[in-house]
């Protein structure tokens, strides 16, 4: 695997060149279904129907509406469920392996030093180990 500049989320979370993550997609998804209800429900109201009615008969009519207009969006949030779901069963296999102690060949590189912790400071064993006074 390449790590070059372009691989690195960028701001929004995405990696360039690639589809939008999952809460991006679902919240595209949902706010389009949102939209579409909207509509529906507007122009019921314009015709003369009561709020209530009208967004009962939105929400009857936008379902089967968006599953035919929003395809793509669907399949996009399909495809972004999938990758999470595989992402998921990945990081908790290499948990799995980690709390087993078996190594990993193609394990991450360690976390940066914290820059709020010295680097000389001692671990949580050492540091009890002093606080005790040496006594172990």
């Amino acid at each position: 695997m390449s790590t070059s500049s372009s691989t690195f989320p960028g701001p929004s979370g995405t990696v360039a060149g690639e589809q939008p993550g999952l809460a991006t997609t679902l919240a595209l998804y949902t706010l389009a279904r949102l939209g579409l209800l909207a509509v529906i429900a507007g122009l019921l109201l314009l015709a003369g129907v009561p709020f209530l009615l009208a967004l009962l008969l939105g929400l009857i009519v936008a379902l089967p509406l968006s599953l035919l207009l929003f395809r793509g969006m669907r399949a996009r949030l399909d495809g972004a469920l999938a990758a999470a779901g595989e992402r998921r069963s990945a990081e908790r296999a290499a948990l799995r392996a980690r709390l087993r102690g078996d190594e990993q060949q193609d394990a991450p590189p360690a976390a940066e030093p914290r820059a709020d912790v010295p680097a000389s400071a001692p671990s949580g064993d050492e540091a009890q180990r002093e606080a005790d006074g040496g006594r172990g």
